[in-house]
């Protein structure tokens, strides 16, 4: 009787074991899967001050520079993002959102080639208040955040 007691805990012990065993590795198997999945986001400052290594996709926000919007040849655009401390050049081809504008706040996904970030995805503001939180807390941080009036 006390062998099958035994028996039990040691059972207990092991399942319990292979369950951790379990979980740790595809808690690794979901970082790894993730690892090229995560962008993070760099204002102009950051973009300039430790550039991207080439090739690298990443995300850019910021202010669209009042001035700098050009439009190109068919779909492409170029302008300028802008922390109000430094500025990074953008070219883009594709359709923007319909509320992208100058003075607003944008976060774009893309690339460095040269000194240009060339924007594979442009995100704005979706109403008169709305900047991405990632922009308001990196305008924050440099002192230059001003709240929207209602």
């Amino acid at each position: 009787m006390a062998g099958l007691k035994s028996l039990k805990k040691r059972r207990r012990v092991q399942l319990i074991l292979f369950a951790f065993v379990l979980l740790a590795a595809s808690t690794a198997l979901i970082g790894y899967a993730m690892r090229d999945g995560i962008n993070f986001f760099r204002s102009p400052s950051q973009v300039l001050s430790d550039p991207p290594r080439a090739g690298e996709v990443f995300r850019i926000g910021g202010l669209v520079e009042k001035g700098t919007l050009q439009r190109g040849q068919g779909e492409t655009i170029s302008f300028s993002v802008t922390d109000t401390n430094h500025s990074v050049p953008v070219k883009y081809t594709g359709v923007l959102p319909d509320l992208f504008e100058e003075d607003a706040g944008m976060v774009g996904t893309g690339s460095m080639q040269g000194d240009t970030f060339v924007a594979s995805e442009i995100l704005a503001k979706h109403d008169e208040n709305y900047m991405p939180k990632e922009v308001v807390d990196a305008l924050k941080a440099q002192g230059v955040y001003v709240a929207p009036k209602d």
